[in-house]
């Protein structure tokens, strides 16, 4: 005898597919744009410019991360409040508190993977500038270079997430000011 399938189960089976696909292409696109934008930078960068571009990886990862915390985190109530006042950002809160999940999702998972593999590679351009510049093949500047990037954005990210836990209202609300500028209406 077949189960009576329920509806409600069915339609949230259906949008987890539809979200899963949905992060697939923007992961895809937002990986395709940031690495070809580093490439383009970095193919004649110095290694100041390197480092400076790591750095950005490194921070945009971070602080996405924070964010992704942040609206896991957050009550929605005192953004109804300011809603009611017409607070600007106040609304785009809602929304990001509204569809935690996939904000965490695209925060956490897809910008900051994408950032960890696009800082991967500005890693490999600095560690061939480095052995360049030194004139020495070293496996000891590769490995160095990668032990830094990883202790970097572990070590932010590690001390972003109490951070975004203990600020998760004024992180989402700067979220929300910040998507309010892109507001048309």
């Amino acid at each position: 005898m077949k189960k009576p399938s329920n509806p409600k189960t069915g339609k949230k089976e259906h949008n987890h597919y539809r979200w899963a696909l949905t992060a697939f292409v923007m992961a895809v696109a937002l990986s395709g744009l940031l690495s070809l934008s580093s490439e383009a930078i970095l193919e004649n960068a110095d290694l100041l410019l390197a480092l400076l571009i790591l750095a950005l990886f490194i921070g945009l990862g971070i602080l996405f991360d924070i964010i992704g915390v942040a609206v896991t985190a957050a009550d929605p109530r005192p953004f109804h409040s300011m809603a009611a006042h017409k607070e600007k950002g106040a609304k785009e809160a809602i929304r990001l508190l509204k569809n935690a999940n996939q904000v965490s999702s695209f925060c956490n998972d897809v910008v900051g993977d994408i950032c960890g593999i696009v800082s991967g590679a500005t890693g490999a351009v600095i560690v061939a500038r480095l052995q360049k510049g030194l004139n020495l093949e070293s496996v000891l500047i590769s490995v160095g270079v990668t032990a830094l990037i990883s202790g970097a954005t572990i070590g932010g990210k590690a001390l972003g997430k109490p951070f975004a836990m203990n600020q998760s209202k004024r992180v989402v609300h700067l979220a929300g000011r910040f998507l309010h500028l892109f507001h048309r209406g």
